[in-house]
């Protein structure tokens, strides 16, 4: 019988077909889905006359599956052997096309029990070698009836201890071959849920702030927020060298801050001058480069504020030694200026290390009463009562004030605009899951002295430090790009010759290292840091990066709680403002949304919204313009802002606790 029928190897696969010409080194053959190839003799494996290729190949198939692999292994040669060798030895004599086939299959098909070593030869696996390969199959199989099983759970709405106790790691920084992450993903392709939304409907997390925190702190905190054991004995160093300054120290914060490290006074002196103090808390003369505090700090590079939370960049032991609290006498960096009460010209100004008694912590809630520009410009007048009666301290602020304005007035004339001063602050009081929004104008007076004084100690620190000759940390902006480097360079957003964050070492790494080189400078010692020494760029590099994924998640937590306190608003019908294009804000909460098809609009124009939907994982909201508000009053909003002017910051002296933004 003419053998018309072959069977041949090609790409690691055994296939069959008909032969329609041989020319001895080369088959033309047609396979039995009706494909013609080209089949080289030496791939050729087998030639038969029946039964066809298609039912030939299906009958191996069935065959190979009941050969004992145990037993051919048992039985095989150690040495490498030809596949007919156990043909013969497990069939006997005359074995058919089929029993030859599903030989070479079987043998083909186990490679953990023989290895190939060329067309139809085979060497079996040493004993050892098998054992272990059996043994990890085994695992696996083990692994993957696991990973159903805990999928099976994921679906039912159950939440398995293993998922449970990697829930941080699945959020962020998931193994995809872990056991964990398999059975999640297997779980989410089945219900069609993200990772995220499935942990939360099995209860893994309790709520979307907790999926958001999450993945912040598996980031940023892989091993906690905690610091280090030792760090919380830490004790400062005595500095009763320093001198007390005669001042009577006050600050100005919000209630709930609780790193105080800026500080105001205003002596009075003789013929008509006053001396007005800008006083910062001064860590770095407790904290070395390279020490226990000063490595865990470098670490964070920035506290972290966020909503009703807060992780410190200094261990509180630190913080508490020097935070400028009531009715201490605290070391301090301190900027002094001498003015004319009247000119209010500078006449004399110098910086020092000293120790000053911190006299008052004055709240915001305490100023509320007195924080208009008219009580403050009051002037005398008999049998008027003086406004600011019953305010601490009144002439001091009467004085900065006035001060504040020339400054202002001063930068303006560099900038060559007034500064927009139309900014709203946002304070969030949380209280469990229910959040209260309080809506602050950034230009009220008591902000504005805060501010004004920051941004005179920033520039005429950054401008010492360069007269100095030592390096220092700067801002600097120009044509709307905000940069940091280590040589100084005009701040045009600021309208400042040099600024260099110094006014917050509490909670910012690059204020520490620029209070490290002025401290230097002041007592007359050898700076930590030399000029262009490269770990500056280092620490500048590492801070910008650090202080931008901080920036972004406050603002994420505070965009998830502008949503919560959107649900518990009775309607959702609320005033907002227009801030550019199609973008709006809430009037009394910092939630900026798009608005589809909305007119031109200047920016700060009132108008009415619906919020039709939210998502507090994804942040997302769906709205809808109701009308414009052609009376603001009409609306009632709070705070309709023009668009900040590019580069415009906050100076460093923050009035509360919240990061500075550009």
């Amino acid at each position: 019988m003419s053998q018309n029928y072959l069977l041949f190897e090609e790409a690691g696969q055994f296939k069959t077909g008909t032969i329609l010409q041989d020319t001895g080194t080369s088959l033309q053959v047609e396979l039995t889905t009706g494909k013609r190839v080209k089949v080289k003799q030496a791939n050729v494996m087998l030639r038969f006359a029946s039964p066809g290729p298609a039912e030939m190949l299906a009958e191996a198939l069935q065959e190979a599956e009941n050969i004992d692999i145990d037993f051919l292994w048992e039985v095989a040669p150690q040495e490498e052997f030809d596949y007919q060798l156990l043909v013969a030895e497990y069939y006997g004599e005359n074995p058919s096309v089929v029993q030859q086939t599903a030989m070479l299959m079987r043998l083909h098909g186990m490679p953990v029990y023989f290895y190939r070593k060329g067309r139809g030869r085979y060497r079996p696996a040493q004993p050892d070698t098998l054992k272990a390969a059996l043994a990890a199959i085994e695992r696996k199989r083990l692994q993957e009836e696991e990973i159903q099983r805990l999928a099976a759970e994921l679906e039912a709405g159950q939440l398995p201890a293993l998922i449970a106790g990697q829930v941080p790691d699945l959020l962020v920084a998931a193994d995809r071959q872990s056991v964990g992450w398999r059975a999640l993903d297997l779980a989410c392709q089945q219900t069609g849920l993200s990772p995220e939304r499935l942990l939360l409907k099995v209860g893994a997390l309790p709520s979307a702030r907790a999926v958001h925190e999450q993945r912040f702190l598996r980031s940023h905190f892989p091993t906690g927020t905690d610091f280090p054991a030792a760090l919380s004995q830490y004790q400062p160093p005595v500095l009763d060298h320093l001198p007390e300054s005669p001042v009577e120290a006050f600050s100005i914060d919000d209630s709930s801050t609780t790193e105080i490290d800026d500080c105001l006074s205003v002596q009075w002196l003789d013929d008509g001058m006053a001396r007005i103090g800008v006083h910062i808390a001064a860590p770095a003369l407790g904290i070395r480069p390279g020490d226990g505090v000063d490595q865990v700090a470098r670490e964070r590079m920035t506290t972290v504020y966020s909503p009703g939370e807060k992780i410190t960049m200094l261990p509180d032991a630190v913080v508490r030694s020097f935070s400028l609290d009531e009715g201490h006498v605290r070391p301090a960096l301190s900027l002094y200026l001498d003015i004319n009460i009247e000119t209010l010209q500078v006449a004399n100004e110098f910086s020092q290390v000293d120790r000053i008694r911190v006299a008052r912590n004055i709240r915001h809630d305490e100023l509320e009463p007195f924080d208009t520009e008219a009580q403050l410009d009051w002037q005398p007048v008999p049998g008027e009562e003086d406004p600011l009666a019953g305010l601490p301290y009144a002439d001091a602020f009467r004085l900065l004030w006035r001060f504040t304005q020339v400054l202002s007035a001063e930068r303006d004339k560099v900038r060559g605009r007034p500064e927009v001063r139309s900014r709203v602050d946002f304070t969030f009081r949380i209280d469990g899951e229910h959040v209260e929004i309080i809506p602050r104008r950034r230009d009220a007076p008591f902000d504005r002295i805060v501010a004004e004084m920051a941004i005179l100690a920033n520039s005429r620190w950054g401008r010492l430090l360069a007269d100095h000759a030592v390096s220092g940390l700067y801002r600097s902006q120009s044509f709307g790009r905000v940069k940091m480097s280590t040589h100084p360079a005009i701040h045009q957003g600021l309208g400042v010759p040099q600024y260099a964050w110094s006014t917050s070492p509490l909670r910012r790494y690059v204020d520490l290292i620029n209070q490290m080189q002025l401290v230097a400078v002041l007592e007359a010692e050898v700076p930590p840091f030399t000029m262009n020494d490269t770990s500056l760029y280092a620490i500048v590099s590492a801070f910008e990066a650090r202080y931008g994924t901080v920036g972004e998640y406050q603002q994420t937590m505070e965009r998830y709680w502008c949503l919560r306190w959107v649900a518990q608003q009775p309607e959702q019908r609320f005033p907002a403002v227009a801030i550019r294009d199609e973008t709006v804000r809430l009037a009394a909460a910092p939630l900026y949304f798009q608005v589809t098809g909305l007119p031109p609009m200047s920016a700060g124009q009132p108008l009415l919204v619906d919020l039709l939907d939210w998502d507090e994982l994804d942040l997302t909201v769906q709205a809808r313009a109701v009308r414009l508000v052609a009376d603001p009053h009409d609306s009632d909003p709070v705070g309709a802002e023009a668009t900040p002017a590019p580069g415009t910051e906050d100076p460093g002296l923050a009035p509360s606790d919240s990061i500075d933004t550009e």
